[in-house]
Formats: C-alpha cells, sequence, structure tokens
C-alpha cells in the first residue's frame, strides 16, 4: 500500500513537488478545514544568508585577481588594503633593521681585522716600530751588524786604537772617587778621578781631591763600591796615591811621555759633575810645558790638549790611541783665561812621585816653611795684596805677602805676622813662590836655620824692615 494515501480523517494534501520549502512528507489538514488554495507561482528568491564567518577570496596566482568575490571585494577591499599596507610595513621594517644590523655586524668585522693586523705588525716586526697615536708614521730601527762592536774591530795591526776603541781599552781602569769628611759618609765634600795602577788596588788621583783626614769610597765602572786608604799624598804636585783591599781591579797600561808628538790623537776619561767615564778627544797641542799649580805655584812639566778637561775630571787619564795613560789631568793646572787649554801632568814626571808615595807615604825632602802666602807673579795677585791691606804699596817695593802662620811651625815663634812680606831670603831678593822655594831648596833642607829679611809696610808708605831666623819642618803630611 502506498503510503502516501492512507487516509488519516483529514483531507490528504499530496506532497509538493518543491522540496526546496518542505520535509519532502505530505502534510496534514483537519477534516473541518478546507484545504488552502495553492498560492500562485513566483519565482523563488534565495534563501537570506545565514550568520556564518565569511570565507576569504581565493587570488588567481597569475593575474592576482579574486574569483568569484565580488560582494566580497566591494565589503572588504578597504580591510584589505589596510592589512596588505601593514604587511608591507612590516617587511620593509624588517628589511631596514637586517641592513642596519648587517652594517654593524660589517664595522665590526672591520676594526676587529684591523686590530688584529696591527698587533701581528707590531708582534712579528724587528725593523721598525709603529708611532703611537700616528699609525701611518713609521720609525725604522736597525741593530749594528753581529760583531760591530768587539774591541777587535777598533784595533789595526799595528795596535792603534780608533777613539771608541780607546776609551773601551781604559773605561775599566778610571773609578770615581768620592771624599766624605765624616765616617758615615753623610756629607759629601767633592769627587774626582783615578787610574788603577796595580791590579791589588792602588790608584792614583790628585792630591787636592782627596782630604788629608778623610774618608774616602771609590766607585768602579761596574757600579761596585769600595772603601779606599790614603796611602800618600803630595800638594806641591798635586799627586795622590790610595788602595782599597781585597779586591781585584784592572790596571791601565802606562805609556812613555817623551814619546808623545804634537798633533797626536788623545783622549781624555774622566767624570766631571758625577758623570762617570766620560770621554772627550782631541789632540796634543804642546809638549813639554812648564805649568804652575794655581794653588801651591809649583811647577810641573805637563803636556798641553785641547780635549775638555774639568774640575771632575782631576786624577783622571789622558790616553793615546795605542789605550795609554801618557798623563794624569788636574783641573789645578789650567788655563783660566782661555778655552781650549787643558794640562795633563806628564806620566814620566808623575811616575817618580806615585813609586815613592806608595813606598815611603810621602816625597822625601820635602820641607814645610808653615806659611800660606800670596806671591806678586802677576797684576791679579798684586791686586789681591792691596785689597787684603786696604791701600797700595809703594811703587817699587817688592815681597810676598804673607797670608797666615801655622801655629805649630819653628816660623810662629819669630817677629813674622799675618800681613807682613819676606823680602829676602839669606839676602837674595825673593818676589814669588818659585823664588822662595828655589832659594831655599838650593841651600836648605829639614830641619836647617834659614835667615830672612822681612817688612811692615804703612799705609802712608813707610817700610819698617826687620830680620828673622825661622827653622825648616820637615812635611810628610803631603800638605806643603
Amino acid at each position: 500500500m502506498d503510503n502516501n494515501n492512507i487516509y488519516t480523517g483529514g483531507n490528504l494534501v499530496p506532497p509538493s513537488s518543491d522540496t526546496s520549502s518542505g520535509t519532502g512528507e505530505g502534510q496534514y489538514i483537519p477534516k473541518h478545514e478546507k484545504a488552502p488554495e495553492p498560492a500562485p507561482q513566483q519565482q523563488s528568491s534565495p534563501p537570506p544568508p545565514q550568520q556564518q564567518q565569511q570565507r576569504r577570496p581565493v587570488y588567481d596566482a597569475f593575474m592576482y585577481e579574486p574569483i568569484g568575490f565580488d560582494e566580497y571585494d566591494r565589503l572588504s577591499a578597504a580591510e584589505i588594503k589596510a592589512e596588505q599596507e601593514q604587511k608591507e610595513k612590516k617587511q620593509r621594517t624588517a628589511r631596514e633593521r637586517a641592513i642596519v644590523v648587517l652594517f654593524f655586524l660589517l664595522v665590526a668585522l672591520t676594526l676587529m681585522l684591523a686590530t688584529a693586523g696591527i698587533i701581528a705588525d707590531i708582534i712579528r716586526s724587528k725593523d721598525h716600530i709603529k708611532a703611537i697615536g700616528a699609525p701611518s708614521v713609521v720609525l725604522y730601527q736597525n741593530s749594528k751588524p753581529e760583531g760591530a762592536n768587539d774591541l777587535a774591530n777598533f784595533i789595526d795591526e799595528t795596535g792603534r786604537y780608533t777613539t771608541e776603541g780607546a776609551a773601551a781599552s781604559v773605561k775599566e781602569s778610571i773609578v770615581e772617587i768620592y771624599t766624605y769628611s765624616d765616617l758615615f759618609r753623610k756629607n759629601l765634600k767633592g769627587t774626582g778621578s783615578g787610574v788603577v795602577l796595580t791590579e791589588d788596588g792602588y790608584i792614583v788621583t790628585n792630591a787636592h781631591v782627596l782630604l788629608a783626614d778623610g774618608y774616602h769610597d771609590i766607585h768602579t765602572a761596574d757600579d761596585k763600591v769600595y772603601n779606599a786608604k790614603v796611602i800618600g799624598r803630595d800638594a806641591k804636585t798635586d799627586i795622590a796615591v790610595i788602595k782599597v783591599n781585597n779586591v781585584k781591579l784592572k790596571p791601565a797600561v802606562l805609556g812613555d811621555s817623551d814619546e808623545v808628538m804634537v798633533g797626536e790623537q788623545v783622549i781624555a776619561v774622566g767624570n766631571p759633575a758625577g758623570l762617570s767615564n766620560t770621554v772627550t778627544d782631541g789632540i796634543v797641542s804642546a809638549t813639554g810645558r812648564k805649568i804652575r799649580s794655581d794653588s801651591t805655584g809649583f811647577e810641573m812639566n805637563c803636556i798641553q790638549t785641547n780635549a775638555d778637561i774639568s774640575p771632575g775630571n782631576s786624577g783622571g787619564a789622558l790616553v793615546n790611541m795605542y789605550g795609554q795613560v801618557i798623563g794624569i789631568t788636574s783641573s789645578k793646572y789650567v788655563s783660566s783665561s782661555y778655552e781650549g787649554l787643558g794640562f795633563a801632568i806628564t806620566i814620566n814626571e808623575a811616575k817618580p812621585i806615585i813609586e815613592e808615595l806608595i813606598s815611603n807615604g810621602f816625597i822625601g825632602g820635602r820641607f814645610r816653611i808653615g806659611i800660606t802666602l800670596i806671591d806678586m807673579s802677576n797684576e791679579s795677585k798684586l791686586a789681591t795684596i792691596t785689597e787684603k791691606l786696604g791701600y797700595d804699596l809703594p811703587d817699587d817695593f817688592e815681597g810676598i805677602y804673607i797670608d797666615s802662620i801655622s801655629e805649630d811651625c819653628d816660623i810662629a815663634n819669630t817677629a813674622l805676622k799675618s800681613g807682613d812680606f819676606i823680602t829676602a831670603i839669606n839676602g837674595k831678593s825673593v818676589k814669588t813662590y818659585d823664588d822662595l822655594y828655589d832659594t831655599i831648596s838650593a841651600s836648605y833642607g829639614p830641619g836647617d836655620k834659614v835667615p830672612a829679611t822681612c817688612a811692615h809696610v804703612d799705609k802712608d808708605g813707610t817700610i819698617d824692615y826687620y830680620n828673622i831666623e825661622f827653622k825648616l819642618m820637615p812635611d810628610t803630611s803631603g800638605n806643603f
């Protein structure tokens, strides 16, 4: 049986052929109601869209145009454009950040490579030094060839040195001398130079460098310090000998000053102003110069040179190009009026004095009068005498001015007073130190009685003469 035609007590309405508006089954209509007239057939309209999420348009990969979404385009164009612009902006920002990061990475890498290169150049380089703060400036520095400073390169087949060779040959034989007035070496009185004579520590220097009752140290070329003892000193010749014990030194080689030639190249080695082992060079300007000490007036045979000799050079060496010491330099034998005039006591004249000082501790036959004096050997000294007196001397007056008298000498027991004059020895006139010394030493010795004529000059020019006799005192101190 067809279920669609079952009677239910009402009018059976056959199922509508329009399945779009029903359930597809027959509807029950009660029997007291008429079946509704079928509505005139109208063009069906689409059902209202259901509330659901809109679908995104699909874009054609080739034309980049949306397909089948005209209405969506009309409704969402502004939103799509804004979203697209935001996306492009994010992409641009990401690209810009990437470029900036890459730039700084490149800069950092460049700096690291440059720094590493500079450090590597400094480490590897032995031929140049880069100036700090000026990398574009290069200072080139090279060492001498290997062995260039060997002493053998500075001496020829005859044994003659170059200047640097001569300096190197005597360097270890020159010492610096420090003189103190106290045992604890706190009161420095002066410095000078010395020349090593023997391996066991005898050293020659100038007498004026030392103190008779002082304390002395020597400083060697290798900066070692030793206490030294005064063996003997002679103020007349300005030569002295000291010694250090329990030490092995390098002695200098002494030359023959009689062989020295004018024009011969020489060097002076000493310690001026405490500047150890200072070397000055020059030539022998003259030989056989009789030069008088400016302190004692004693005359010595000297070598004249234009090599600089300053006070700190006192006791140092004048050296020829064979490394031989040919003279002992002394600031007491100098020319104060002219530059370029230096003098050294010839080693031949100094040698017998050195030997006697080592043997006896003093020079035998030396006598002491017991006075300090100013003679009339030049206008400068005459002016000094006038200044001390406070008035002028008579024009024709000559004599030796007595500046002081030693109380421990026999002459202090005579009528001679400071400010008076000795005018004659045993009837022979004297007005210079040489006159006095030569006249006395020619006829008298230590312990002898010496007759002398003396004078006192008044301010009005009156001269009072008187005679004395004094005994010569033996001098073993070396101070006179």
